[in-house]
């Protein structure tokens, strides 16, 4: 496979990924198209994606409780249902698990527990998820075991206090298996993020707290994601930031950059109209 056919492959697992996110929220009606959607090329990249020495992310979907694996966990906790996307297709739990997303008595609830196979620690609360991360990195560096731990975090879930008493710990320490992913779609629930926190200039706020940053500007493009995430595994001496500028609802025509969506189910007209769009992009 060259190089453009493999990114062409996760261009289509990203709308196969969508497909199954938007139909999973709008059976629920309950979820958050809007940050679910922003995030799924993140995702995928890191799920998906190889580099000359092996994968980014080092999992067993046959053995999720792998001593040697690699660790995500999910602070973005609106981004769930894109991560259950991605946890089926890989194997973790069967497909039509899917179909029953927030349902009641379902393995899939509406915050990752870590009872769901691929589930490594639960967060119930913005900013507990990459305090949760880094004290997982911190235990793994003092066994001296090899193991990254990525975290996945929203631009507004930066304002908070638990976010960045966790940074700093991570920079004191040096935490070269630490991995933050910023998922920057600039919108939040109320509005615009710039508008309503002081979190800018953000690469310079984690440099100054120990962090290597790495800007994507294009965050829904997996050459600079790859290019990216590649740089961050190779990293071993200092905890690396990737802030990657996405669209919210991106895939979503009519939902794109609209603060509205954010919490905000498809009705079945909707759907309709967006799977059109999806799954024409497919064929």
């Amino acid at each position: 496979m060259s190089f453009q056919e493999y990114l062409a492959a996760l261009r289509r697992k990203a709308t196969e990924t969508r497909i199954e996110v938007l139909k999973m929220i709008t059976r629920a009606q309950s979820g958050s198209v809007g940050s679910a959607m922003s995030c799924v090329e993140i995702m995928a990249a890191l799920y998906y994606g190889q580099t000359a020495s092996g994968p980014i992310l080092n999992i067993d979907p046959a053995n999720p409780n792998a001593s040697d694996q690699d660790y995500f966990i999910l602070s973005k906790l609106s981004a769930a249902p894109t991560w259950y996307a991605v946890l089926a297709d890989l194997g973790y739990f069967p497909a039509e698990e899917l179909d029953y997303f927030q349902a009641t008595g379902s393995l899939l609830t509406a915050v990752p527990r870590s009872r769901i196979p691929g589930v490594p620690l639960t967060a119930g609360l913005s900013g507990q998820g990459v305090a949760g991360a880094v004290g997982l990195a911190m235990s793994l560096k003092a066994g001296r075991l090899r193991n990254k731990v990525f975290v996945l975090a929203g631009d507004a879930e930066m304002a908070g206090g638990a976010v960045w008493e966790s940074v700093l710990q991570a920079g004191h320490n040096k935490l070269g298996n630490f991995v933050l992913l910023v998922d920057r779609n600039g919108i939040q629930q109320d509005g615009i993020v710039r508008n309503l926190n002081l979190t800018d200039p953000l690469s310079d706020k984690l440099e100054a707290c120990g962090f290597r940053t790495i800007n994507i500007f294009a965050g829904h493009d997996f050459d600079h994601l790859l290019d990216a995430l590649e740089k961050a595994v190779s990293e071993t001496r200092l905890p690396v930031a990737l802030i990657a500028r996405t669209v919210k609802a991106k895939g979503v025509d009519f939902a794109e950059n609209k603060s509205f969506y954010h919490d905000k189910p498809l009705s079945p007209e909707e759907l309709e109209e967006a799977l059109a769009v999806l799954e024409k992009k497919i064929d």
